[in-house]
């Protein structure tokens, strides 16, 4: 496994097992159980996918020192604000049994409670009950906001991006601040599968095309945390350290942007309403 380095030095896994949407119990423990075996120590989740009480389970579970994991959660729009954060955390804490989390993140940037929301993440990280603050689906004019009164800078930014929609001007953006960017469905929730570019990709280096375009993200110096829940594709998708995409290659994947989103635009006003 290979780490990126934070801007506080705290090391954080390149690769991460995603659960959105893992609702099902003995499901989600087999899923992280057998990520666990495979080699992962990063775990994505959040309030809003409901099984926090699973990862913190699966994580006892394994026998592994919880320092040698890295967990990452997010505080839920409906409990967003200053005092609402820190008892949302202290929910997730409880759900997670653990006594910290690595990461700690504003799921979506609610207008008029965005900037309360994180600056309660910086005071847990002041308290050091975080070990790393951040935030989500957070575009540059959010940034832009927090740049004007926080103390400490969100250290990442968890962002949909995928061969269609790379996001080459948020990415720019952060990167020219050290603000680390996740992947969220970085596979395009599968529909990027399917590009006869990426197959034929996969075909040369006898690889997956999920594994070609999680090795794009990688190089592109990305953290990406896949979901799945079948065993072999877990273990595929942490299998992306014994090669590398030539420059012609990458280029040829930046090619294929379309600007195109499966997931919530947060620049458009009322984005809120989708989530119900």
């Amino acid at each position: 496994m290979e780490f990126k380095t934070l801007m506080n030095g705290v090391c954080m896994p390149r690769v991460g097992l995603g659960v959105y949407k893992m609702t099902n119990r003995d499901e989600t423990l087999a899923a992280i159980e057998e990520a666990i075996r495979d080699g992962y120590r990063a775990i994505d989740t959040a309030s809003f996918y409901k099984n926090e009480r699973e990862v913190g389970e699966a994580v006892r579970i394994s026998g592994i020192p919880r320092e040698e994991f890295f967990i990452t959660t997010k505080v839920w729009n409906d409990d967003q604000g200053y005092d609402e954060t820190l008892r949302a955390f202290e929910q997730s804490l409880k759900n997670l049994d653990m006594d910290y989390l690595d990461l700690y993140l504003t799921h979506w940037p609610i207008e008029d409670k965005y900037t309360h929301t994180y600056r309660a993440i910086e005071r847990l990280y002041d308290e050091k009950l975080i070990r790393v603050p951040g935030v989500s689906n957070h575009h540059q004019k959010h940034l832009a906001t927090l740049e004007q009164f926080a103390n400490v800078m969100p250290m990442v930014n968890q962002i949909e991006m995928h061969p269609y929609l790379q996001q080459q001007e948020l990415r720019a953006y952060c990167n020219e601040r050290n603000i680390a960017l996740t992947a969220w469905s970085p596979l395009g929730r599968g529909a990027v599968l399917e590009d006869a570019d990426l197959i034929q990709l996969a075909e040369q280096y006898n690889k997956t095309p999920a594994q070609i375009i999680l090795r794009w993200h990688i190089q592109r110096d990305v953290i990406v945390i896949p979901k799945s829940v079948t065993p072999s594709r877990i273990k595929a998708n942490i299998e992306l350290f014994n090669f590398a995409l030539t420059n012609e290659d990458m280029q040829r994947i930046t090619t294929l942007n379309k600007n195109k989103r499966f997931g919530v635009n947060p620049e458009h006003e009322g984005f809120e309403k989708h989530f119900g």
